[in-house]
């Protein structure tokens, strides 16, 4: 795999079970993902989404099955590869612009090509400004947007995503909904993230793979079809709430919505 190039995922009939607690998190679990494509995983607490990201990520091994990124099968951490959870994870004694240099201290790159990207990435986000800034001073927010720079900051192939907006107010996780479509459509990584939101899956995917309650199946794939760009606007379209149904349908199939009589 090339930087700047996006990589494709294949996984069939993966299978995971946690021996050592009794637990099976997936089972028979078969999908692909395109190279630049932004797929959401949807489903409920403890239905095995992060489960599945790690083992993409190859920080779990399956129990069966396979993954393949780029048609090379995953045994550890696939080249090209950047990861934003749910906590940013930044290192509280270093300023924002040595936090973006952690991936490349690590594997020993090239600082001064990383340093220009990084700077790149700061505009884009609308972090110029703040580079000696350190974790304590940031908002939420801002906090998020470092970690996504940081993700990206050597220009990986692949960006796995594990709730990375859930623990912002709804504001802030707005505007981040946004700012994350438009570094996508800017550089067209293959993306796959990780959410509980039904609103937050439809308007970041070009397809939406909804989980069974664990042990996690997929219970439905579905392709959005709404044009891009989309603004925050496209929420109270008849389309969107369309697809909003047909998820929220599924869910009370499996007895996870349920409304007063």
């Amino acid at each position: 795999m090339t930087a700047g190039s996006a990589a494709g995922i294949e996984v069939r009939a993966l299978r995971k079970r946690f021996a050592d607690v009794g637990v099976t998190a997936l089972e028979e679990i078969s999908m692909s993902i395109a190279p630049g494509e932004f797929v959401s995983v949807l489903g409920p607490s403890g239905c095995g989404k992060s489960t599945l990201l790690r083992c993409i990520a190859g920080l779990e091994m399956p129990s069966s099955g396979s993954i393949r990124v780029n048609g090379a099968e995953v045994s550890g951490p696939p080249e090209g590869l950047g990861m934003v959870f749910q906590r940013d994870a930044l290192l509280d004694w270093r300023n924002v612009a040595d936090n973006l240099m952690l991936p490349i201290d690590f594997r020993r790159g090239d600082r001064a090509m990383a340093r220009a990207r990084a700077a790149s990435l700061l505009a884009m986000t609308g972090l110029q400004g703040f580079e000696s800034a350190y974790p304590a001073q940031l908002s939420g927010g801002m906090r998020q947007r470092v970690a996504i720079c940081r993700a990206l900051v050597d220009d990986p192939v692949l960006l796995l995503m594990d709730e990375p907006f859930g623990a912002l107010d709804a504001l802030t996780r707005d505007q981040m909904n946004v700012e994350l479509q438009r570094m996508w459509l800017a550089e067209h990584k293959t993306v796959m993230f990780v959410t509980h939101s039904i609103t937050e899956a439809i308007f970041l995917g070009d397809r939406v793979v909804v989980f069974t309650p664990r042990p996690g199946r997929i219970a439905e794939v579905i392709e959005v079809g709404l044009p891009r760009p989309r603004r925050l606007a496209v929420r109270s379209s008849e389309t969107f709430n369309a697809y909003a149904s047909r998820i929220r349908t599924l869910f009370e199939g499996m007895g996870l919505l349920k409304e007063e009589a």
